[in-house]
């Protein structure tokens, strides 16, 4: 039986090769043009666009190719069809396109590790192409051609596995290895003690006093201050060569500890994030670029000799005779050349608009140079972003609530995405306000002036810490003194007017203290549960009691954060701290749905979260429902409850300090691999906030040893 009829399989035979040079075509400018946006886009379409793309260029040339081959295969020893010719003559455009656009060459980080298996692909590759150009050797004009189309193709195909090779983590750690260090000749130390010690001397070993370090980093002035944030780019790249050992699982030493601390502590939190955007703009460049390797004497080399050959072959493809062949492959052939040529100028304009262009041009002053940066920033391209500045956001209740229902389709049941598409429903996403980078960066800044440079003991504290250490320093008044304060009656009377919640509020006491501090001492998924329920209860009833209250800075920061760190437990559970967050959230979610489906008359977050209030909580949920439910719902209300008894001010300046130390937590027990991951997807508040604590001092990864230990014999 056939299945495709005669006329449909002439036409596919007819057009196929026609048809996938386009589709390769299309599949390379889709990756150039959208490559570098996922630097600073949290759009879930463009990632699936830029993965369905990455995944199909590959895929798009070498089956190609494959086809030419087969093509090749059936061509006897009578002469050759001009049509096979000229099919021929596409081959080294597949291997320009196996070598990828400068602005991704990996779209993971796994990408980078399996730049063997990439490479073995394209070595094989370029010699299917040769094969093929081989086979359709007749010594005509366009053959010879094709000889210079296989030098950028080469050339595009040798870059990418140097790329690739160079971002592995193998090779990108023994980049940054320091020449061997084999210390202070102990044997001959040895031998001249034992010598003195034999000629009955009386031989003592003396150690030198330690030399204090202090901060000795050289940053060198612009020398062309017209560069847009140039002292800006200048320090970045400074600290940029030192840091990108985080990266590679490798320590700092104590020197460059103090030194970063040294710049980031006098300058603004505005600045403090500028260099910390410009950095980790540096390191997407390194992992899913070839900016790193490329933007250099030898790759600006490549790319001339690359450009001027595909250019040459347009102009020798305009005037060569051309009669034997169809108009259709002959368009194909010009489609194929301009677009080439195309990909090659949007590359170099992207590159004259990056971080590491206006670094070279910051540093050079003439009028030349100011020419040049005149006329390149008036391309539409100039102004690039360096990340997203958004947060997402999460919030529990609304998605109980399911209060953006969706109808589940056959084709999401049968891939079972249904779930997975449910969470993404109810993903949002903020501005990280300038207000809350200045939050973070005073917090950090307390804590890294609490600390000597040496004390990696305090360090490891520091980092550890996830909401104690503000309880500790808070102070909080107990409940014999915070009875006294008549504020406190008069919020506990209009808070009985609101909801009649008098019974819950006016046991004050250790009980209430000790709801707030055993909070952040369980498991650190449950604790982001807690406070994330807490704050939205706490945030809706200080918006019914005192309305002004919730416009407080620190109240509109806590309700980010808050929502920001449940975002992270639900859809990037990878970059906190190993637990059950996943169990443990659907098991909250189940509470919460079956206690709003048995109040039918609940119609939006605000009531649900006044009913949950409402709810009694004197004797300890775990009391009553045990361990084997893991849902935290009426534990979040009860901490809630403890809250309420703070006065409106400090509660909020409590649980914003706690929410920023829970997101400091998180950042320092995330692995390098996964904040680098999230690079590609817009970058997270949590990565530049792990990098600004590294350069602040609050890091396990340096070395507490200032260098060689210096000693002399003392002979008596």
């Amino acid at each position: 039986m056939e299945i495709f009829p005669p006329g449909l399989r002439t036409v596919v035979k007819e057009w196929q090769i026609q048809a996938m040079v386009l589709v390769s075509l299309s599949l390379q400018i889709i990756l150039v043009l959208m490559g570098n946006s996922r630097k600073y886009s949290t759009s879930n379409k463009l990632s699936f666009i830029l993965w369905v793309a990455y995944l199909s260029a590959d895929w798009s040339a070498t089956v190609s190719l494959s086809v030419l081959s087969n093509n090749a295969g059936t061509i006897g020893d009578d002469a050759i069809d001009p049509k096979f010719v000229i099919t021929a003559f596409w081959a080294p455009f597949f291997l320009l396109h196996l070598g990828g656009p400068d602005t991704i060459t990996a779209y993971s980080l796994e990408d980078n590790e399996l730049w063997r298996r990439h490479s073995l692909t394209l070595v094989i590759q370029v010699g299917v192409a040769m094969y093929v150009f081989l086979r359709a050797w007749t010594k005509t004009a366009l053959n010879f051609l094709a000889v210079p189309m296989f030098i950028p193709g080469i050339i595009k195909i040798w870059e990418r596995v140097w790329v690739l090779r160079s971002a592995s983590s193998e090779n990108f750690k023994a980049s940054m290895l320091g020449r061997p260090d084999p210390g202070p000749n102990y044997a001959r130390y040895m031998e001249e003690y034992s010598s003195k010690k034999d000629e009955g001397y009386d031989v003592t070993s003396d150690t030198f006093g330690e030399v204090p370090v202090v901060g000795d980093i050289y940053f060198t002035a612009p020398e062309n201050v017209m560069i847009e944030d140039a002292s800006t780019l200048q320090d970045s790249y400074v600290f940029f060569k030192t840091f990108k050992q985080l990266f590679a699982d490798l320590i700092l030493s104590v020197q460059d500890k103090v030194n970063s601390q040294s710049f980031f502590q006098k300058v603004s939190f505005d600045e403090a994030f500028k260099v910390i955007e410009v950095e980790l703009g540096f390191m997407f460049d390194v992992f899913y670029t070839k900016a790193f390797k490329v933007y250099s004497r030898k790759g600006c080399f490549l790319r001339f000799i690359s450009f001027s050959c595909t250019l040459s072959v347009l102009l020798a493809f305009l005037i060569i005779e051309k009669h034997a062949f169809s108009t259709a492959d002959i368009v194909i052939t010009y489609v194929l050349l301009v677009g080439g040529i195309f990909l090659e100028i949007y590359a170099v304009s992207v590159l004259l608009n990056s971080d590491w262009t206006m670094l070279w041009l910051s540093r050079h002053k003439n009028s030349a140079v100011d020419l040049f940066y005149r006329v390149i920033s008036s391309f539409p391209l100039s102004g690039n972003k360096r990340w997203s500045s958004t947060m997402g956001q999460y919030n529990l209740i609304s998605y109980c609530l399911e209060e953006k229902p969706a109808k589940c389709s056959v084709i999401e049941k049968f891939l079972c995405m249904y779930e997975l598409l449910e969470k993404y429903r109810y993903q949002d996403s903020a501005e990280v306000s300038s207000y809350l980078k200045k939050l973070i960066f005073e917090h950090l800044l307390k804590k890294s002036k609490s600390v000597l440079e040496s004390d990696l003991d305090a360090c490891k504290k520091l980092c550890a810490s996830r909401g104690d250490r503000v309880l500790d320093n808070a102070k909080c008044p107990d409940c014999s003194s915070r009875e006294k304060h008549n504020t406190l009656k008069e919020r506990i009377e209009v808070c009985d007017q609101v909801s009649k919640r008098a019974k819950c509020l006016h046991e004050l006491g250790e009980e209430n203290d000790k709801t707030i501090k055993d909070s952040v001492t369980k498991d650190f998924d449950q604790s982001i549960l807690l406070w994330h329920i807490a704050t939205n209860l706490c945030y809706q009833y200080d918006r019914n009691t005192s309305p002004n209250s919730v416009q407080c800075p620190n109240c509109e920061a806590s309700k980010l954060l808050s929502e920001y760190m449940l975002y992270l437990l639900v859809m990037r559970p990878s970059m906190l701290p190993n637990g059950i967050e996943q169990i443990r959230f659907q098991d909250t979610c189940a509470e919460a749905k079956e206690f709003f489906k048995e109040r039918k008359s609940l119609c939006d977050m605000d009531q649900a979260r006044i009913i949950l209030l409402d709810v009694s909580t004197e004797i300890a949920p775990s009391k009553v429902k045990g361990d084997r439910s893991k849902s935290v719902l009426f534990e979040g209300c009860r901490l809630a409850k403890s809250l309420q008894f703070l006065e409106v001010d400090k509660k909020w300046e409590l649980v914003s300090d706690v929410w920023v130390e829970m997101l400091c937590h998180a950042a320092s027990k995330c692995r390098w691999n996964h904040h680098a991951q999230q690079l590609t997807r817009g970058g997270e508040l949590v990565t530049h906030v792990w990098l600004l604590m590294a350069h602040l001092g609050i890091t396990e990864q340096f070395q507490i040893s200032k260098g060689h230990a210096r000693t002399r014999l003392s002979v008596h």
